[in-house]
């Protein structure tokens, strides 16, 4: 053993010589490896999010196996740790709350750590921004692989889509549609094997960003979680992670502004979850690239929805993935002139290249540019006005038409929880031309920025008939939840953003055509609203939810801590002994 690097950084720690080479070296033999293994071959991390306690990513422990296998065919040294596991189904007040804090957490690690590269596992929505975060501030040589998606959720003969048909579900309860016993039934139907959500919510919409980025084999975002070939693809990725580190590849040669172009107009193209937008802003954010949130409605005007899935269409992940997935999208992109077509990817490849032979097998669930499932410029739109000084969004392709341009009365509620009060209450002065405006779920508000600004429709017009309305809100909604939504409304209430000055009464007009969210009261109205606002008391004094609430940033700059813009790169720290 000598103390030469050998261009690894592991080299530090296993290369050492005297008592701390020693020291690093025996107490690893206490798991079994071998002399052999500190012979100067690169170690890889791999970062796993596995817990029981997120169900999307219950498996990862076995996809961890094979990644070993493959970075074991190609001569490195694999080392799994645990990464915070973030399950959206289960965390609260929300799994966003926590999405900085395993981007903290994991960026340490791989920096703390005798490690050359890193393989990351991911699979529920928080956890592959959280991970691609961290591997981008630490910038060592890094691949994705997330866990691939349930199977077909399957009901009474019919496909169901989970989180989609939640929303569904609770309407058919609420109308009397269904029974509490059916809806019992039906849960287990909608959920019926290992793997993150089937329908293009934000797990799935995230696993097809990380491909698009370039930080994920290709082909590899939409295999089942149950499916061989995901254990194959995670393979695959162990060996590849092995060449990256011998060439150099790591995230800031990848993730570059362009990568993120790319991203954006395949988050379009496949009619991606908005929650896509406030992690890619944050991901940008670590890499000092130069993204705001204007250039998701810019760069997504003139891409079509290509992808007929549910919310938005009839079909989900796994009749994606047999139709050919990502990459018939990708190429078509690249072949109509959408795509940085050169950009590189963990293949060392160009994005245009890894997709060249993609092949579409089934035109109804992705369709072509010339004849697509829904036209340019129906895609996620981000709104501006006097409601919204810094932006809000809005999913098109989940919004009733006749809603697209629309003036209705607020109805202010302070949370939702004093909306749920009142929302099943037969009285309740509401009509469906009335905009609801759930606010203070922002950032700081919540805090964490929850999935509740899609709040059922009141059990009265339900009732009516009526399947949609207006809601306004400074929180996020579920990339599987559809429905006419204005959402990440910046800055939020909780920091006196303007809609803390909306009170039932006034009037919202809202015109998606032209970008646009106003509230009808004067300037000077507006500005005596504000005199006599008062923000609400700093709930936390210690603790993370302190420092959260204190260092988040708003919605339209990625929601992150604002001291962890940037990269702090992968410096081998001093000594522990």
């Amino acid at each position: 053993m000598t103390g030469e690097t050998n261009g690894l950084r592991s080299r530090a720690w296993f290369g050492a010589t005297g008592r701390t080479g020693m020291a690093h070296r025996s107490w690893m033999r206490n798991q079994g490896f071998g002399q052999e293994v500190f012979d100067g071959r690169p170690v890889i991390g791999i970062a796993t999010t596995w817990s029981e306690l997120a169900p999307c990513n219950a498996h990862l422990h076995r996809v961890a196996e094979a990644v070993k296998r493959g970075v074991w065919q190609a001569g490195g040294f694999p080392l799994e740790f645990p990464a915070l596991a973030l399950g959206e189904s289960l965390l609260r007040p929300t799994a966003m709350f926590y999405r900085n804090l395993l981007a903290m957490e994991a960026e340490e690690m791989m920096r703390a750590n005798p490690l050359d590269g890193t393989v990351l596992l991911s699979g529920c929505d928080k956890t592959t921004p959280g991970l691609l975060m961290a591997s981008a501030s630490v910038d060592l040589p890094s691949i994705m692989v997330t866990g691939g998606p349930m199977l077909n959720g399957k009901y009474r003969g019919q496909d169901v889509g989970s989180g989609t048909h939640v929303w569904k579900f609770e309407e058919d309860l609420k109308t009397g549609k269904m029974t509490q016993e059916e809806c019992y039934f039906a849960e287990g139907c909608m959920a019926r094997s290992n793997g993150h959500c089937m329908t293009m919510g934000t797990a799935s919409t995230m696993a097809c960003v990380a491909e698009a980025l370039g930080m994920q084999l290709p082909g590899s975002a939409t295999w089942p979680a149950v499916d061989a070939r995901r254990y194959e693809v995670a393979q695959e990725a162990g060996r590849r992670i092995v060449g990256m580190v011998e060439e150099d590849l790591r995230p800031s040669r990848i993730l570059t502004r362009e990568a993120f172009e790319n991203a954006i107009r395949a988050n379009a193209a496949i009619g991606g979850s908005t929650n896509a937008i406030v992690h890619l802003l944050a991901l940008a954010r670590r890499l000092g690239v130069q993204l705001d949130l204007a250039d998701f409605d810019g760069l997504a005007r003139p891409v079509p929805t290509l992808v007929n899935l549910m919310p938005s269409g009839k079909y989900l992940m796994e009749d994606f993935c047999y139709a050919g997935g990502l990459p018939v999208v990708l190429r078509q992109l690249a072949e109509a002139g959408l795509l940085h077509s050169e950009q590189i990817t963990v293949t060392g490849k160009g994005i245009a290249d890894n997709n060249a032979q993609a092949e579409c097998f089934n035109r109804e669930v992705i369709t072509t540019i010339e004849e697509p499932f829904q036209a340019a410029g129906t895609g996620t739109a981000v709104l501006s006005g006097n409601l919204a000084p810094n932006g809000a969004v809005i999913k098109q392709s989940a919004v009733s038409p006749h809603l697209l341009k629309h003036e209705g009365r607020a109805l202010v509620f302070d949370s939702p929880e004093d909306y749920h009060a009142v929302s099943e209450d037969p009285d309740m002065d509401v009509t469906e031309s009335d905009v609801l405006v759930i606010r203070y779920a922002g950032p700081k508000g919540y805090p964490g920025m929850p999935e509740v600004s899609n709040v059922p429709l009141p059990t009265k017009l339900l009732k009516a008939g009526v399947t949609d309305m207006v809601r306004v809100c400074d929180g996020r909604m579920s990339g599987t939840a559809y429905g006419t939504v204005v959402l990440h409304v910046s800055p939020e209430a909780a920091v006196g953003g303007p809609l803390a000055l909306v009170q039932t009464g006034d009037r919202i007009i809202l015109d998606v055509p032209a970008r646009s969210i106003t509230l009808d009261v004067s300037d000077e109205e507006l500005e005596r609203r504000r005199a006599a606002w008062r923000a609400p008391e700093q709930k936390y004094k210690s603790g993370y939810a302190w420092l959260y609430t204190t260092h988040v940033t708003q919605a339209h700059e990625g929601v992150d801590f604002d001291f962890l813009a940037g990269s702090r790169g992968h410096e081998v720290p001093r000594e522990s002994h």
